[in-house]
Formats: structure tokens, C-alpha cells, sequence
């Protein structure tokens, strides 16, 4: 797996790259260039891997991994702003407004998520125009107020609500604000090869509360250096999590329990899938 993150992170910077050759040098580009820096690249190693087990090239498929990292990048750096979750850290580095100033670091997330949408909708994904129009459409349920939006809102509203959220809606909250744009991600390579989704949807399902459970362990047992940004948040702001629902052992046992459910949804691609089975292991490892 680790060889195969390599050579995604690799075509991602190289594709970014290339995109930002055509922007003038302003602060907001530079903010761009900034949050679309780093980080594990593990929803478009979804893409990508994705792309493969249909027989899609990675020429091809690194324009869509791209557009979900910054579709990705424009969250964090809006998630970050003061008005939000106000956070000066990300990646173990100031956050885009801490560096550019809030103003500058809304016009970053907004020229990010237009830049998403210009990656996935570019000819070199697909010669097929319904092709590139689902992706696109698709993409922009997965972000908006169906889903990671919505997600966010509810987050939000859970911040003063006189109750906390109950086990059922936190799943629910969290399938929009972190599940929504994993599973966009895991159905690009069906989507281009106009194939059955059914197994990396559920995979990717699964997958996407994994991901949640494990940061909400990160968020009680981490490392503000080692994880590089704020721990310790959700527990102070007195938040319903998966840790405060189900202790720190059964949050745990229950994201061994998502990831097992997803690799099972893979075995129709026999070993084919191994690297994607490796990846939702290493998704409840992470320290980060």
C-alpha cells in the first residue's frame, strides 16, 4: 500500500502542479498551492484504486483524485476558520487564515472548490460527455447540502442543542460531513467504467464511519504535535462522539468491526483489492 500512496501523492502534486501553471501569483493562489499541500491523499488513493480495479488508467483517473483533494482542501480551510471550528493548526502547520487572514482563506476554499469541479469535468477524465457530467453532478451532491454541507450543518447545530446527539444521529451527521466525499471518491472508477457500484459503496461506507470513529480516538488519545492539529476539543466543548457514546474500547472495536464489513464487500475483486483492504486497515491505525 505504502508503495502505491507514493505514486498517488506523486501524480496528485505533479496534476496540482500543472493546474496552478495557469493562475497568477496572488495570495489567494498561493493560500491554494498551500492547503492542497501534504497530507495522506487517502480519498484519492480511493479514486485511483477504484479506476484500477475497472481497468481505468491512472492518466485518467489523477484528474478526479485531484478534484476530491481539493474539494477536500476547501473544507478544511473553511472547517478551520474562527466562525467555524477555529483551529490555528493543520497538517502541524498555520492554518490558511492564521497565514493569510480570514477574508483570503474564504476565497481559497471557494476558488478550491470551483477548481474541483474544472478537474472532474476536463475531457482527459473521459471521452464520454455523460461520463464527466455524472462525476460532476455526483460530486456535487456528495459536497453540498445532501451531503458533506449538511453534515457540517448538523455538527453545528449539535454545539448548542440541549441534548446531546444520540448514537444514531451522530452515524447519520457523520455520513454527510466525513462519509459523503469517501464514498464519492470510491465510485469514480465504477462511474467511469458505467459499472455496477454496489460493492465499493458499501465498502465505502463502511469505510467513511471508520474513518470518523478513528478520529474521535485520535481526539481523546492523541497528540496535538503527533497529529498535528488540536486534540482534545470535542471532549471539552462537552460533544456527543463515539468515544462518549461507546467508551474508548467499543468505539474501537466497532471500527475493527466497519473495517472487516468492508473489505468483506470486496472480495468479488479477489486479490485486485488487496491495496484497498490494506488502506481501510491503515484508516483505524492512524495516529493522525
Amino acid at each position: 500500500m505504502k508503495t502505491r500512496q507514493a505514486q498517488v501523492i506523486a501524480a496528485v502534486e505533479t496534476r496540482f502542479a500543472e493546474a496552478f501553471q495557469t493562475f497568477r501569483d496572488t495570495p489567494v493562489v498561493r493560500g491554494m498551492r498551500y492547503a492542497t499541500s501534504g497530507g495522506k491523499r487517502i480519498r484519492a488513493m480511493l479514486v485511483m484504486e477504484g479506476a484500477r480495479l475497472h481497468g481505468i488508467d491512472d492518466a485518467q483517473s489523477v484528474w478526479a483524485a485531484a478534484a476530491i483533494e481539493a474539494m477536500h482542501a476547501y473544507s478544511l480551510v473553511h472547517d478551520d476558520l474562527p466562525c467555524m471550528d477555529d483551529d490555528d493548526l493543520r497538517r502541524g502547520q498555520p492554518t490558511v487564515h492564521i497565514k493569510w487572514g480570514e477574508a483570503t482563506a474564504v476565497l481559497v476554499g471557494d476558488a478550491l472548490q470551483a477548481l474541483a469541479f474544472e478537474l472532474v469535468s476536463d475531457r482527459m477524465v473521459s471521452d464520454v460527455a455523460e461520463v464527466r457530467a455524472d462525476l460532476a453532478l455526483t460530486l456535487a451532491h456528495a459536497a453540498g447540502g445532501q451531503g458533506m454541507v449538511l453534515g457540517q450543518a448538523l455538527d453545528i447545530a449539535a454545539e448548542t442543542a440541549e441534548t446531546p446527539l444520540t448514537l444514531e444521529q451522530i452515524t447519520d451527521l457523520q455520513a454527510g460531513k466525513t462519509g459523503a466525499l469517501i464514498e464519492w471518491a470510491a465510485l469514480v472508477g465504477p462511474r467511469m467504467a458505467q459499472a455496477d457500484t454496489m460493492a465499493l459503496s458499501t465498502y465505502a461506507r463502511a469505510l467513511g464511519l471508520a474513518f470518523q470513529i478513528q478520529d474521535d480516538v485520535i481526539d481523546v488519545t492523541g497528540d496535538a504535535t503527533a497529529a498535528g492539529k488540536a486534540v482534545g476539543k470535542d471532549a471539552a466543548a462537552g460533544k456527543a462522539t463515539f468515544v462518549s457514546l461507546l467508551g474508548l474500547d467499543g468505539a474501537k472495536s466497532r471500527a475493527e468491526t466497519l473495517v472487516t464489513q468492508a473489505c468483506d464487500a470486496l472480495s468479488i475483486y479477489g486479490s485486485k483489492a488487496d491495496t484497498l483492504q490494506q488502506l481501510a486497515r491503515f484508516v483505524i491505525s492512524r495516529q493522525t
